[in-house]
């Protein structure tokens, strides 16, 4: 295992934002806690399963009161902008957020505060003890790893969706920053130049970061999704990925339909996983050599009434809901019905027939996704699914005469439709 902190270049003008005389204590203190702060943690096959681990870790500035345990609810809300990236020896890519446990958080918050103190050996202790607690759960939950497929983000950074959120990475620093520039304790042009580093150094921390990941993932099914025009969409690489014989008429449809590129690896990606989770060698089962698959693809057990008579012996799943999939409506009868109907017909190449499934899965007129599918407009960007039922609708309800014709008319229908857009 080969482990990796990445830390952001050095500029002319920390010299000066770490100094207490020229901006102040807590600027200065900022400032140095932004500059060491690791921007990703990085082990290179980590198992056998895994080529790769990248955990991105928020600017931990609050590190004095989050080793206290007194803070714990601190440290978990600082552990929702965290995020964790795996790439197994299949070149499938995982979002692993919601694995990340009280104690791994623990360990992580530990890491960092024994990394501002320089203790070598700690430091591979600590490194050691997370991997090892990331391995676990993971080996814990093999049978559900691909519910944990990522289907939202994307490796550019600044950009909707990005797995590179600035501003929830650093807030205390800029907050503290332009606080200065306010109090008139630095002027306009340093001000200039701290933001002109922070872009500079953050730009490339963040390539260099997705360019490991792109070299985990496989090579011809990138080289796939770069023609289909929708970015570096790790929910689209996935479901190129996932079925390499259709990834042809997959990529076909992601290059008409671009703006529907989050929709289709949000509603696609979790069904299909679902049918090709590992095969669980169940002991009491006659027919467990036979390679029985023990999880249907609506996600149930079909031996849990086995399960729960073999009491402390058996397995038993944790229920919990999707909110995302709630937000969408992705969970409804209706949408699951469609969704395999359009998988089915992707597949096949039957473009006739993806856009009738779309039309029916959205409940609009066919006629509106044709147009879709013949200006494929950018404007329209790549909403998430919620989002885009809203804008349908919206498109639908005002006619084929009042169709968008700019790019200002598409952003004025988005934020009708969805009015958190609007700003």
């Amino acid at each position: 295992m080969d482990f990796e902190a990445l830390r952001v270049d050095q500029f002319p003008v920390d010299a000066e934002l770490q100094d207490a005389g020229t901006v102040g204590p807590e600027l200065a203190h900022l400032a140095g806690v932004y500059r060491r702060s690791p921007r990703a943690l990085i082990w290179r096959n980590p198992s056998s399963d895994w080529r790769l681990f990248v955990l991105l870790p928020p600017l931990a500035s609050r590190l004095s009161l989050m080793v206290n345990p007194i803070f714990a609810q601190l440290t978990r809300a600082w552990g929702l902008n965290v995020r964790f990236v795996g790439v197994d020896r299949d070149g499938l890519a995982y979002d692993f957020r919601s694995l990340l446990s009280d104690v791994t958080l623990k360990l992580l918050v530990e890491l960092l505060s024994a990394d501002s103190a320089e203790d070598p050996k700690l430091l591979d202790a600590l490194f050691a003890a997370l991997a090892r607690e990331m391995l676990t759960i993971l080996q814990r939950r093999a049978r559900g790893w691909g519910r944990h497929l990522d289907v939202e983000h994307r490796l550019e950074p600044q950009v909707p969706a990005s797995l590179f959120s600035r501003e929830t990475r650093y807030p205390d620093f800029l907050a503290k920053l332009r606080a200065a520039l306010r109090d008139e304790i630095v002027d306009v042009a340093f001000y200039g130049r701290a933001l002109r580093s922070i872009d500079l150094r953050e730009a490339s921390a963040e390539e260099r970061i997705a360019s490991m990941i792109e070299a985990a993932l496989d090579p011809v099914t990138l080289a796939k999704l770069a023609r289909t025009g929708v970015g570096r969409h790790l929910g689209c690489y996935n479901w190129l990925r996932l079925d390499a014989r259709h990834a042809a008429p997959r990529a076909h449809v992601l290059t008409q339909l671009p703006g529907l590129a989050t929709f289709f690896a949000e509603a696609l990606v979790p069904p299909q996983a679902a049918l090709l989770e590992a095969v669980v060698s169940d002991p009491d089962a006659p027919d467990a050599d036979a390679g029985e698959v023990l999880v249907d693809p609506r996600g149930r057990d079909p031996h849990a009434g086995r399960h729960e008579r073999r009491g402390a012996r058996g397995s038993h799943t944790q229920q919990t809901l999707d909110l995302r999939a709630i937000a969408a409506r992705s969970a409804s009868s209706h949408s699951e019905r469609w969704a395999a109907i359009l998988q089915r017909a992707v597949d096949a190449g039957q473009d006739r027939a993806v856009i009738e499934a779309l039309a029916q899965r959205f409940s609009v007129a066919d006629n509106l996704i044709r147009r879709l599918w013949r200006e494929a407009p950018a404007a329209l960007g790549q909403p998430p699914t919620w989002h885009l039922a809203q804008i349908l609708r919206q498109l639908a309800d005002e006619g084929e005469r009042a169709w968008p014709v700019d790019d200002a008319q598409w952003h004025a229908l988005i934020a009708r439709a969805v009015p958190a857009e609007a700003g």
